[in-house]
């Protein structure tokens, strides 16, 4: 009797998984582009620094981000991610998306665990959240990493070029020490009037030319 009780909580909690899984799933499918791209944030300036080491350092997410599988096109309506990943603004923009979409159906599946208080004892309902932490906190970190660096390299794809010759970008050009710019044609100022005499042709101790 104990056996047969204890294989139909087995079989309750893996129906529950599966059944809201797949509800989920294809419920998240049909949410329209608009309300994904509602809370979307703006793609990253070129020179700021998102918070990527946060991820790479406490949660060691480049070790394990490998191991997680892409179920995008796993139900109908969906988009296989690795399919977005290209070079392309349009694209990235649409993979963006995508990371909010997956991010909500997992937020949407970690809570279903608590159903569990209805027939199993303690220790099967920690069993079921343990699952649920597992399964759901990983790709939660993962979407969020991801989304992050879609942000950065779109915000590189989207800015301007600038000249080598913008003087603001030259190499070695530090704009705290240099004196002010010279107008254009016009040699830069001598520092000093030994500096000026030394760097003349001819002067004492240097060969002219």
């Amino acid at each position: 009797m104990a056996t047969r009780q204890a294989a139909l909580a087995v079989l309750g909690c893996a129906g529950l998984w599966l059944g809201w899984s797949l509800l989920v799933g294809t419920l998240a499918n049909r949410v329209p582009l608009s309300w994904l791209r509602a809370g979307a944030a703006t793609p990253l300036h070129p020179g700021a620094r998102p918070p990527l080491h946060r991820y790479e350092r406490l949660w060691g997410i480049r070790r394990w981000k490998a191991w997680i599988p892409d179920a995008g096109g796993a139900l109908p309506g969906g988009i296989p991610k690795a399919s977005l990943a290209r070079r392309n603004p349009q694209a990235l923009q649409r993979l963006l998306l995508e990371t909010r979409r997956a991010e909500w159906v997992h937020w949407a599946l970690w809570p279903v665990w608590s159903l569990t208080l209805l027939w199993l004892p303690p220790a099967g309902v920690a069993l079921n959240l343990l699952f649920a932490t597992l399964f759901n906190l990983p790709c939660v970190l993962l979407q969020r990493y991801n989304r992050l660096r879609l942000q950065r390299l779109l915000g590189r794809l989207k800015a301007p070029a600038r000249s080598p010759a913008d003087p603001a970008h030259r190499p070695g050009l530090d704009p705290h020490c240099a004196g002010p710019t010279p107008a254009d044609g016009a040699p830069p100022p001598a520092r000093s009037h030994r500096a000026a005499r030394r760097r003349t042709p001819g002067a004492a101790g240097e060969p002219p030319g």
